[in-house]
């Protein structure tokens, strides 16, 4: 029995040292942690169940029989985060530099497959060369095996991917398809062709870093959430995400302890919006006055900065919150910002988040750019996403909301529950210089009367009270005490129900 008992010991041995100590060391040697620290890092410690520590490849190509690893390259089970439930895989670099080969994708699907069945989120340690060449078509279709698996977990369980090294060719899709993906700044890379290919085919020459390194991809691509400094800042930023989300599309999220009174006044907000219409403010600062312990976790932070998108917790329960930034193009809407909020908001509409949205917003961005590009598809995005979505929605309007954009920011027209307004709110189709140049072009050589025509169009328009006179705004509230009044407003919709017409799906605007 001791000999059983050695010989299983030393077969665990074997498999926690993956590709060998060589290999371990050069991992360390680049500044990244190993795909094992990476899960106890991520996980509470003593709590992760590891599957398939044994399982290996059954390739005869090549002489790949000759070469086997217990765990081929990626370390799959379960464990909690502060004692709640997740489903991790952990890809490992050290073995065949973590390429993917079908026993490789029968763990991963493995685990995706418990996650959906238990209802638990699924984290994805990415760390992957790629297929297994030696495999051809069999690891293509162990991607394929993932994919599907991703499509299917898509609104059930939340995904998180983390990019902790390469992520190359058909690789990319299965994060590209979760809800959220960060990535290490100089370490880790994501795209369909390399440098050398997009080389050949187009003479561009481009580094790996610049081509899918964590600055691309955060500022330009949208493809990924965030980036960190390094491999344990980034896991920590996972927990920390983890903790703000429900663990499947069933539950509600969790409720934290929280230290903060409700009915605290701000009276610094009395001030935030300036006395001149064009000056920009920060909204950041509304959202870190609103936010139990000034706490916001923001999504996004550096892709489309005019919008922000990000997590909050009111009375210790979650909160999304979308809310268009002053400091950046006036806070217009454009191509890149509507598409930034309106994959936030249908995710919080899976998962029961309810949707918090502060407003000041002169419009639509113009120009050639934006309408060749197709700013009349991609807006329609946000609009069919708050349209859309069931979940408790509270808005409040700052200052400008202006023609399309007042519509299409959570109106009460799209179902909004409470929709409220500062006193320095503006609601109109346009702003009061565009208006009178429409309504008195016959005037405008006289400048006296066009100041005339302004200063009551402004009286009459330039505040909330014509909205709320028709019933589109619930109520014009004193800034200082927005956390309480919104606070209230969510606690009472907390038994909300309602449902869209039953569908196959729907047809957003893609």
């Amino acid at each position: 029995m001791q000999d059983i008992l050695e010989e299983l010991e030393a077969r665990r041995n074997q498999a926690r040292r993956g590709g060998g100590r060589k290999r371990i060391d050069a991992q360390h040697a680049k500044g990244t942690l190993t795909a094992r620290e990476r899960v106890e890092v991520l996980i509470d410690e003593g709590s992760f169940e590891e599957f398939d520590m044994f399982k290996s490849h059954r390739c005869t190509e090549f002489g790949m029989e000759k070469t086997k690893y217990p765990g081929d390259g990626v370390i799959t089970g379960w464990g909690t985060i502060n004692g709640r439930i997740v489903y991790v895989f952990s890809q490992d670099f050290t073995v065949f530099g973590g390429s993917l080969s079908e026993t490789h994708a029968e763990k991963i699907c493995k685990i995706q497959e418990m996650a959906i069945r238990n209802g638990a989120p699924i984290i994805g340690i990415n760390d992957s060369g790629g297929a297994r060449i030696q495999e051809g078509v069999a690891s293509l279709a162990g991607y394929a095996d993932v994919f599907q698996n991703n499509i299917l977990a898509s609104g059930v369980v939340p995904q998180i991917s983390v990019i902790m090294g390469p992520c190359a060719g058909g690789a990319v899709y299965s994060p590209a398809m979760t809800d959220f993906i960060f990535m290490v700044k100089d370490s880790s890379y994501m795209f369909v062709t390399g440098p050398d290919v997009v080389k050949t085919v187009t003479n561009e020459v481009v580094t790996a870093e610049e081509l899918g390194g964590a600055k691309t991809h955060t500022s330009k691509s949208s493809v990924a959430d965030a980036a960190f400094e390094n491999d344990m800042e980034a896991l920590m930023e996972v927990r920390r995400l983890i903790d703000f989300l429900p663990l499947n599309n069933r539950e509600k999220p969790p409720v934290r302890p929280f230290f903060d009174d409700i009915t605290r006044e701000e009276r610094s907000l009395d001030s935030l919006v300036p006395d001149t219409p064009n000056k920009p403010y920060d909204m950041k600062e509304l959202i870190l006055k609103l936010a139990d312990e000034a706490d916001f976790y923001e999504i996004q932070e550096n892709f489309a900065k005019n919008i922000l998108t990000g997590f909050i917790r009111l009375e210790g329960r979650t909160v999304g919150v979308v809310a268009n930034q002053p400091m950046v193009l006036a806070g217009c809407l454009d191509i890149d910002s509507a598409r930034k909020a309106a994959r936030f908001v249908r995710f919080c509409d899976a998962f029961a988040i309810p949707i918090l949205t502060l407003i000041d917003v002169p419009g639509f961005l113009p120009g050639v750019s934006q309408e060749y590009a197709g700013i009349i598809k991609h807006g329609a995005k946000l609009l069919y996403a708050y349209g859309e979505a069931t979940v408790p929605k509270v808005s409040l309007i700052t200052r400008k909301a202006y023609g399309g954009a007042y519509v299409v920011m959570a109106s009460k027209h799209l179902r909004g529950d409470y929709n409220y307004a500062w006193p320095t709110a503006e609601i109109a189709v346009m702003g009061a210089r565009g208006a009178v140049e429409i309504l008195y072009r016959s005037e405008l050589g006289d400048p006296e009367r066009i100041a005339g025509r302004l200063s009551d169009y402004e009286d009459r328009f330039a505040n909330p009270f014509v909205a709320a006179e028709k019933g589109f705004i619930d109520d014009v509230i004193m800034p200082r005490n927005t956390r309480k009044r919104i606070c209230r407003a969510f606690a009472s919709l907390r038994s909300k129900r309602l449902s869209n017409p039953w569908k196959r799906h729907d047809n957003i605007p893609l």
